[in-house]
């Protein structure tokens, strides 16, 4: 199979991962994947004319999908567990990676509104801080917030230009901030 990751969406909604341990496609490439060849087993299945023969072929086949998902060969999740993966990597680059959907047109513009769980000061006034979802975001900038903000507090984070990000917490002036973890 190689090192390059491969994608096959099934039926719109679910997508099926396979690929080398440790390596990931990442070429924005808008052109579909090559079906995987243990997909394309299971549909040459359908080509075989004997009803028996073809039910075998299909019993064969999708057992050995099967063993290969239960290997970790092979990764299924649909479009649901992709958005879901895709938030939790908000601010990483990653998020662009084909089998998350980067480039779903039914997406909004990315843009994270949360909650803050803490915040603390650090090196010089700056700020760090997580949001319910557990990611940490760090401010790289010097501005300085008139207060400091609390658990609860609102807190908006959305793209900035070539890369950066920024956070409006608690209804305060704007921050630059970068993702931690």
């Amino acid at each position: 199979m190689g090192a390059a990751a491969r994608i096959l969406t099934v039926a719109g909604t679910a997508t099926i991962l396979l690929a080398a341990p440790g390596s990931f496609a990442m070429a924005k490439d808008k052109d579909p994947p090559a079906t995987p060849p243990q997909v394309q087993q299971v549909y040459a299945c359908r080509d075989v004319a004997d009803t028996a023969a073809r039910l075998a072929c299909f019993d064969r086949q999708v057992s050995a999908l099967q063993q290969a998902e239960q290997a970790r060969d092979i990764t299924m999740f649909d479009r649901a567990a992709a958005q879901k993966a895709r938030r939790g990597l908000f601010g990483f680059t990653l998020r662009d990676l084909p089998f998350l959907g980067g480039d779903d047109e039914d997406e909004p513009a990315l843009r994270l509104d949360t909650t803050v769980k803490w915040a603390r000061r650090y090196d010089m006034d700056k700020l760090r801080f997580e949001i319910e979802d557990g990611a940490v975001w760090a401010q790289t900038d010097q501005t300085v917030l008139p207060r400091d903000p609390k658990p609860g507090d609102k807190v908006l984070i959305y793209p900035g230009a070539m890369g950066s990000y920024f956070a409006e917490i608690g209804g305060q002036k704007r921050v630059r901030v970068r993702r931690e973890r």
